[in-house]
């Protein structure tokens, strides 16, 4: 199933000299367009069991990724709710007083958000505000903490490092994009001293968190097709970094493995995916846009296993746990896959509405947010 029409358009045609405000949706806002899979019955050969289970509050229609800094969970709602709960115990909970559309980045001292204006708010570890600062355009991505710096990326595509202590611009990436875009929640992530990001019109770019220029620029997929509709080939999930390599994946494109210093292209397969891909020390694991869970070879890229059981059920991003696979749906169930097989090995049922957020990685589990702002903390036994 295409995931154009749900996360709707970015960026307009070329040649505009407005931009079009469009509300933000995400591609769980409703039901899928083509019959999704029935879950079938499954032999469970693990069991997800709760750590601990909480809530923060409606998405309204963002995708709100929570942060985890050790014991620590960030976690955030779109009427400006921010909370934070250590092992499950909620320390404290405050309203931000604007709607937050970015998720939650933090680094266990410096919890910061963002809003549909592009107003990036800041707050200490007991929720005491510190600073707020702007950006050109709507965050619909969660901010990031490195280095000292808070990097923010805009909806125009703009990523701006901002000084931690005050929120003072230092530097702001920017580069031109195509005639038409996806809208989607995509950040950076950092690996050393760089930031890595994903662009529309399949690139990958890494940047140098010291001033902002552009240390190499790599090609996920190559934008093909007659119209601008069938080129829209964008990295809308955030890369990997496995070891020495960074893998993407992009939109109507392909999924690459590039050389983590020089980005040098290593291999890559035509799968598209707007959910994103996550690896481990021998593969690299895709959930690609019809609802099949791919398993590649992590030195040449060559297929393992593919697990296409939950077709058209709007697959969240995997996450590799060990000897298992977990990912989320559109109805809120997370599935337990064998790593070795990619058969089914558990399910748990959330509350029902849906996991868009990325799965994140706790000490003894995983995290996963629903649309409705339920808060799972599983682990696998």
């Amino acid at each position: 199933m295409s995931k154009l029409p749900l996360l709707c358009v970015a960026a307009l045609l070329a040649g505009c000299t407005t931009m079009e405000k469009l509300n933000p949706v995400n591609w769980f806002s409703s039901a899928p367009k083509i019959k999704p899979a029935e879950l079938e019955p499954i032999s469970p050969s693990a069991t997800l069991a709760t750590l601990w289970q909480s809530g923060v509050g409606s998405g309204g229609g963002y995708v709100l990724t929570p942060a985890v800094a050790g014991s620590s969970v960030y976690a955030a709602a779109q009427d400006g709710t921010i909370a934070r709960f250590d092992n499950g115990g909620q320390v404290w909970r405050i309203n931000a007083g604007k709607p937050i559309s970015g998720g939650v980045g933090s680094d266990g001292q410096l919890v910061v958000v963002a809003t549909p204006k592009g107003e990036v708010l800041a707050f200490d570890g007991s929720g005491k505000s510190l600073w707020a600062a702007r950006v050109t355009s709507e965050v619909l991505a969660a901010p990031q903490i490195a280095e000292g710096l808070v990097l923010v990326r805009s909806g125009d595509n703009r990523i701006f490092g901002l000084d931690a202590t005050d929120g003072k611009r230092k530097w702001v990436y920017q580069r031109s994009t195509p005639a038409l875009s996806l809208r989607s929640n995509v950040g950076v992530i950092v690996a050393g001293k760089a930031a890595l990001a994903g662009f529309p019109g399949g690139k990958l770019v890494a940047i140098a968190l010291n001033n902002g220029a552009a240390i190499w620029e790599a090609t996920v997929a190559l934008p093909k097709g007659a119209t601008e509709l069938e080129r829209v080939s964008d990295v809308t999930s955030a890369p990997v970094v496995a070891g020495k390599e960074v893998c993407a994946t992009a939109y109507q494109g392909r999924v690459a493995c590039f050389d983590l210093a020089s980005g040098n292209h290593l291999w890559s397969r035509d799968v598209s995916s707007a959910a994103g891909l996550d690896a481990d020390a021998r593969n690299v694991y895709v959930s690609d846009d019809k609802g099949a869970v791919h398993a590649l070879d992590r030195v040449n890229g060559a297929t393992l296993w593919k697990q296409d059981k939950l077709f058209m059920r709007q697959l969240s991003r995997p996450l590799a746990l060990g000897n298992h696979i977990a990912v989320g749906d559109y109805q809120g169930v997370v599935h337990l896959l064998r790593r070795e097989t990619g058969t089914f090995a558990a399910r748990f049922n959330t509350d029902s509405s849906g996991i868009a957020a990325e799965p994140q990685r706790l000490e003894r589990g995983f995290l996963v947010q629903t649309r409705n702002g339920g808060l799972y903390a599983l682990t696998v036994n």
